[in-house]
C-alpha cells in the first residue's frame, strides 16, 4: 500500500507540473489577447508614423521623385546640421545630468521627513511636472521677456547688471536647460524616491554599526540598489529630452541666429515652416541612431547586472 502511495505521488508530479505549464500559457495568452489592442494603438500612432518618415526621406521637396540619400548628403553638407547635432546633445545631456543630480538630493530629503510630511512634499514638489509644458514655458518665457523680466528687476534692484536671458546664444541654452530642469527633476524625484521606500532599512542598520558614515552608505548601499531606477530613468529622460518640442519653439524659436536650435525645432521649421516634408524627416530621423546607440549601452549594463545576480 506504501509503494502505491508513493507512485500515485509521483506521478501526480509531472500531472501538476503540466497542468502549471498549461496554466502559464493560458494566463499568456490571455495577457497577449488584453494588450493586442493597445499593441495595435501603438503600432499606429508610433511605428507607421516613423515607416512613413523613412518613406519621406527618400523623396525630392515636392514628394515626386526618389532621391535615395541625397537628402542625407545634402544636410551633412550644412554646417547648421551639425552645429544643431551638437546643440541637442548638449542641452539633452547637460539638462538629464541635472534632472538626476537634483532628483537624488531632493528625493533624499523627502524620504528623510517624518511620513505624516511626507505627502504635503510629494504634493508641493510634483507641481512643475504636473502642469502642462507649453504653459509653464510661457510663464517662463514672461520671466525671461528682455522689456518685463522679473529676473532682471531683482537684479537691477540689488545693483546688477540686466541680463539678456533670451538675446544671446549663452544665456539663451542656459535659459532652456534651467527651464527643462525645472520640469523634469520632479520626475526624477518621484522615481528615486520610490526606489528609496524599497531598500531595506536593515542595511543601513549594519552599515551603521559597521561604522559607515553618510557617503559610504550612500556610495555601497543606496546607489548599488538604485542602480537600475537610476539608468531606466536616465534613459527614459533622455529620449524625452531629446524630442523636446515646446521648451525650445515657445522660449527661443530656435534663435538667436539658430543657436538654440534643437532636433524638433529644426526639424518642424524645415518641414512645416519651410514647406520642405523630406528634409524635416531626415533631420527627425537623426535621433534614432544617438538614441538607439544610448538605449544599447544602458540596457545592456542592466541586463548584465541581471545575470551577475
Amino acid at each position: 500500500m506504501a509503494n502505491g502511495v508513493v507512485q500515485a505521488a509521483g506521478l501526480s508530479v509531472p500531472r501538476r507540473r503540466r497542468s502549471g505549464r498549461r496554466l502559464a500559457r493560458h494566463k499568456s495568452t490571455i495577457a497577449f489577447l488584453m494588450a493586442l489592442p493597445l499593441i495595435a494603438l501603438i503600432a499606429a500612432l508610433v511605428i507607421y508614423p516613423a515607416l512613413y518618415s523613412l518613406h519621406l526621406a527618400t523623396l525630392n521637396k515636392s514628394m515626386e521623385r526618389f532621391v535615395g540619400l541625397g537628402n542625407f548628403a545634402f544636410l551633412f553638407k550644412r554646417e547648421l546640421f551639425w552645429m544643431v547635432i551638437k546643440q541637442t546633445v548638449i542641452f539633452a545631456l547637460s539638462a538629464v545630468i541635472f534632472k538626476a543630480l537634483i532628483g537624488f538630493v531632493v528625493a533624499h530629503f523627502v524620504h528623510n521627513i517624518p511620513a505624516k510630511g511626507q505627502r504635503k512634499w510629494r504634493g508641493m514638489l510634483l507641481v512643475p511636472w504636473v502642469i502642462p509644458p507649453a504653459m509653464s514655458t510661457l510663464a517662463w518665457f514672461w520671466l525671461f521677456d528682455p522689456s518685463y523680466s522679473a529676473f532682471n528687476w531683482v537684479l537691477t534692484r540689488v545693483g546688477l547688471d540686466a541680463v539678456p536671458w533670451l538675446g544671446e546664444p549663452l544665456w539663451a541654452r542656459f535659459s532652456v536647460i534651467l527651464v527643462n530642469v525645472w520640469y523634469g527633476a520632479p520626475f526624477f524625484l518621484i522615481m528615486y524616491l520610490a526606489a528609496l521606500k524599497s531598500v531595506p532599512e536593515q542595511l543601513y542598520e549594519a552599515a551603521a554599526i559597521d561604522g559607515a558614515n553618510w557617503w559610504q552608505k550612500i556610495w555601497y548601499i543606496t546607489l548599488p540598489m538604485m542602480r537600475n531606477i537610476i539608468a531606466i530613468t536616465v534613459l527614459f529622460s533622455l529620449i524625452v529630452t531629446f524630442a523636446n518640442f515646446d521648451i525650445v519653439r515657445i522660449l527661443t524659436n530656435g534663435g538667436p541666429i539658430d543657436q538654440t536650435h534643437v532636433f524638433a525645432t529644426w526639424a518642424f521649421q524645415l518641414g512645416i515652416e519651410g514647406g520642405d516634408l523630406p528634409l524635416g524627416a531626415c533631420v527627425s530621423l537623426f535621433m534614432f541612431p544617438i538614441l538607439g546607440v544610448a538605449a544599447y549601452f544602458i540596457l545592456r549594463d542592466i541586463n548584465r547586472r541581471g545575470t551577475e545576480a
